[in-house]
Parts: structure tokens; sequence; C-alpha cells
């Protein structure tokens, strides 16, 4: 826990909210995310964050337990490799207010510390001047350029690859 922030394993019992959230956050997520947004999608992710190569984080407000953000780390590697890769999203309303840095910060502890991990890796699309101001101020590195990296909303689209590892 940080002063303002909290985070807690993704639970079923989160689901009216984080549906909510995002739904509320369309505008904002927009070409970047595509968060659950109906009780059949939430159980599908739900089920896929909760293998034993991913968990999922609820980013709450200590103070009124609000849902401020979500984070994730997944494709956990183990053996040689020690990585795994980070998501995470803002919800509307709590953007832009350092909220999420400290949230990260907390994920970011959790993936070096409990899970003994050596790399985290986040990938960004190059448009998304917000995740990139977050993941530098949490500390992690600009590494390279993934042309159409991933599949999102139907389309592959490039990436830039930013990097912790653990100190």
């Amino acid at each position: 826990m940080t002063s303002r922030i909290a985070i807690a394993a993704l639970a079923r019992s989160d689901y009216p909210e984080l549906v909510a959230a995002a739904g509320a956050s369309k505008r904002l997520h927009a070409a970047w995310v595509h968060p659950p947004l109906n009780a059949t999608s939430f159980r599908a992710w739900l089920q896929r964050m909760q293998s034993k190569d991913s968990i999922a984080f609820a980013i709450r407000l200590r103070a009124s337990g609000a849902l401020v953000g979500y984070a994730d780390i997944t494709n956990v590697v183990r053996g040689n490799f020690q990585s795994a890769y980070l998501s995470y999203y803002a919800f509307e309303g709590h953007q832009r207010q350092g909220l999420m840095t400290e949230g990260l910060g907390l994920v970011v502890r959790y993936a070096f510390g409990k899970l003994g991990l050596h790399r985290l890796e986040a990938n960004i699309q190059p448009g998304n001047a917000a995740s990139i101001a977050l993941v530098k101020a949490c500390g992690f590195s600009r590494e390279g350029y993934s042309p159409r990296y991933l599949k999102i909303g139907g389309r592959w689209r490039d990436h830039e690859r930013w990097a912790m590892l653990a100190r």
C-alpha cells in the first residue's frame, strides 16, 4: 500500500464495479485497450488471469475503496528467463493524478518481490503518450519498436517495448 493506493488480486466480486468502470471509460480507452464490458467476457477474462502464469490486480483508493485502475502480470516464464508482461489501464475520473503511478509501483514491487521476477515488459502503442509517460515515471526504459506486434480491436498494431529489470 501507499498512502493513497492499495492493490488486491482481482476477484469475481469485482465484476460489477470493473465492468461499470470499463463502460464509463470507453472513450478514454478507445484504441488502446478493450476491457470486459459484460458478465460473459469478464468471467472468461478472469479465468485467464487466474492461471498459474498470470495475476490480475484491482488498483483502489485506500480511503474510499474506489476502483482507480487495473493491472496484470501475464505470461510469466520461469527457468533462466524469470520474465513477464505488464498490462494496465486507468478508469475515467482517476487518470493524470499519479494514482496509477503509485498502483503500478506496487504491482512492480510484487513482480520483483513476491514473484521473484528478473524482468517485466510493457508493450505500448506509440501514440499512447499517457501510457508511455506512466511507464517512464515508474522507471521503465524503452528497448525497441515492434511493428504489427499485437492485434487490438481487430488490427495488428505497432508497439514500443518498455522494460524494467529487478534491482
